[in-house]
């Protein structure tokens, strides 16, 4: 008999003491915190440019941000804003939103007034957090009458900065920067916030894990972004199933260095859910491309976990002082990349520096994150996203109608089902209905499994690229010339082409030490590597890639600016 999804072939290939399943209890998100408050009180939780935060303290301004938004009429189910970069108040705010029994809405800190507004209308909250340099956007968008925002609490950065730096920031930067802005009435200071919620008695809420704790915004890559649905039991789960595939942490012990935004579904699982649930230490980086922080964050807390994304671990491998023997990175036990295909070459560099282990993971904001990773500690085919995390079941489809279940290797979409599953879209009727299916997620990612239950994203369905009649995956050619030396970074897309329909296009960074390379050199070695019609017939050399906040290269901005290259020539 043949081999079947049913069958979870992936389950043999398990790292030694992961289970098959996890049980999620029926508590809510802020559990974590408090039982970690309960537990390990005086451990610290947070650190933030020197300045330390115990479970204690940050369970009791949690507790004040939920009494402040109470005692200004914030109900269970209303909607509140997080509209900041990674920063300590970020973590105190989202705990205390939901304490209050509110849904958290985590905003990306770099949207345009359009973005900003079109959130802020869609998910009809009342009340944002914001920081102070974003304040004069936000309270643009409000004056437009476009949305119900009318409570704003406005955070400082320098207020959560240890004493000396506090004092300088604010002398120095704050005014350069944009942070040193007077709050107008009816608005209120995060400081003056919490003395409110200090003085006030906390909100008599009962949260279990059916309710509603997020909605978590696609990236809007493709058009605008949609909200995901997210339960507590949803966000919970994610949080154990990952500490059930790490399994060698020990509570109130290990840190997380938190590089990936808290805004997005990675960064806020990783970093803000799953620190807590072990007890550990989060290590807050505000500005990930900020190297040097990273870096020297590293060497000073050493922690055990950073989660991140292909461009980080690029980057630290390519540092001339990490070459150097600079920073002691070798605290780092275990690293789950995201958000992009990881290289064979990355992996291997970045493990032999740390002594680490760096698996590449999948996810989707729309599965409030990770549901396959690669294990720990067994086999890690390249390219392979990983095996389904206990709970998740997987298959693959055929991808036009989505209900024929393709034989094991075949090429096709990948859905999934399990216990992070989001609940549909915020006011998103069609799409929810066409994204979820009798309980099962349709990624519109092109995938294939192994016979031992590893997967494989060949592409996602829409950056497909039809060449001249033939099926041609981006990821393969961009594993193909990730190879080559000089090749530092690469994206593949698919450009307007009259005579093929579309042409192979690789957008390249070159390493230092290869500026003399050739687009004729890069295409002739391509050819003793790829298939005539998949080996790149244009060749774009460029100094960086453009990418979001966390990591994934924007290939549509690289299309657009192609064919307003050529609609120029024409």
């Amino acid at each position: 008999m043949s081999l079947t999804y049913a069958d979870k072939p992936w389950i043999k290939s398990y790292d030694k003491g992961v289970p098959e399943t996890i049980e999620v209890p029926d508590y809510p998100v802020q559990h974590f915190l408090e039982e970690a408050a309960r537990r390990v009180p005086n451990n610290v939780a947070l650190i933030f440019q020197g300045k330390e935060l115990t479970y204690a303290e940050l369970n009791k301004a949690a507790d004040a941000v939920a009494a402040g938004l109470a005692a200004n009429g914030f109900k269970k189910g209303d909607r509140a804003v997080i509209y900041m970069p990674n920063l300590p108040q970020f973590v105190i705010i989202y705990y205390g939103i939901l304490k209050a029994g509110g849904i958290v809405i985590a905003t990306n800190p770099l949207y345009t007034e359009r973005e900003l507004q079109h959130q802020l209308k869609d998910c009809g909250a009342e009340t944002v957090f914001v920081l102070s340099r974003y304040y004069p956007l936000l309270k643009k968008v409000q004056k437009s009458g476009e949305t119900k925002v009318k409570r704003i609490i406005v955070a400082y950065i320098k207020d959560y900065l240890p004493g000396v730096k506090s004092v300088l920031y604010g002398l120095l930067k704050e005014k350069k920067a944009g942070d040193r802005v007077d709050v107008a009435p009816g608005d209120i200071t995060m400081k003056d916030f919490l003395a409110l919620g200090a003085r006030s008695p906390k909100p008599n809420v009962t949260v279990t894990g059916d309710d509603i704790a997020l909605l978590q915004y696609t990236g809007g890559t493709t058009g605008l972004s949609k909200g995901a649905i997210g339960l507590h039991r949803n966000l919970v789960a994610n949080a154990l199933m990952v500490a059930s595939w790490i399994s060698d942490w020990k509570y109130g012990q290990d840190g997380l260095l938190g590089a990936i935004p808290f805004f997005h579904s990675y960064g806020m699982v990783t970093a803000v859910i799953f620190t807590p649930s072990i007890g550990g230490r989060l290590i807050i980086i505000p500005n990930p491309r900020e190297l040097a922080d990273v870096l020297g964050s590293i060497n000073k807390y050493q922690p055990a976990y950073f989660p991140g994304v292909p461009a980080m671990y690029v980057a630290i491998n390519n540092n001339p002082d990490v070459a150097a023997g600079k920073y002691n990175l070798r605290s780092i036990r275990a690293c789950i990349s995201g958000s992009a295909p990881l290289m064979v070459e990355t992996k291997r560099k970045f493990e032999e520096l740390t002594g680490g282990t760096l698996v590449e993971g999948y996810g989707m904001t729309e599965s409030h994150v990770a549901t396959h990773a690669n294990p720990l500690h067994g086999k890690n085919p390249p390219g392979s996203i990983g095996l389904p995390l206990p709970g998740v079941e997987a298959r693959i489809v055929d991808p036009v109608e989505g209900e024929k279940e393709l034989p094991i290797g075949a090429i096709g979409e990948l859905i999934m089902r399990g216990p992070t599953i989001m609940q549909g879209y915020w006011n998103m009727p069609n799409e929810t209905a066409s994204s979820l299916r009798d309980g099962w997620l349709y990624t519109g990612d092109i995938a294939r499994m192994d016979e031992e239950g590893y997967f494989y994203i060949e592409d996602r369905k829409k950056d497909l690229i039809i060449c001249g009649g033939y099926n041609v995956y981006p990821r393969e050619v961009e594993e193909v010339l990730a190879r080559h030396p000089a090749i530092m970074e690469v994206s593949v897309a698919g450009v307007p082409d009259p005579k093929r329909g579309e042409n192979v296009k690789a957008w390249i960074v070159k390493r230092p030490g290869f500026e003399n390379v050739t687009e004729k050199e890069i295409i002739e070695w391509s050819k003793g590597e790829l298939a005539a019609y998949k080996y790149p017939h244009l060749i774009e050399f460029r100094t960086e890639l453009p990418k979001t906040t966390v990591g994934k290269v924007l290939k549509r901005e690289l299309v657009r600016e192609h064919k307003e290259k050529s609609n120029g020539k024409g």
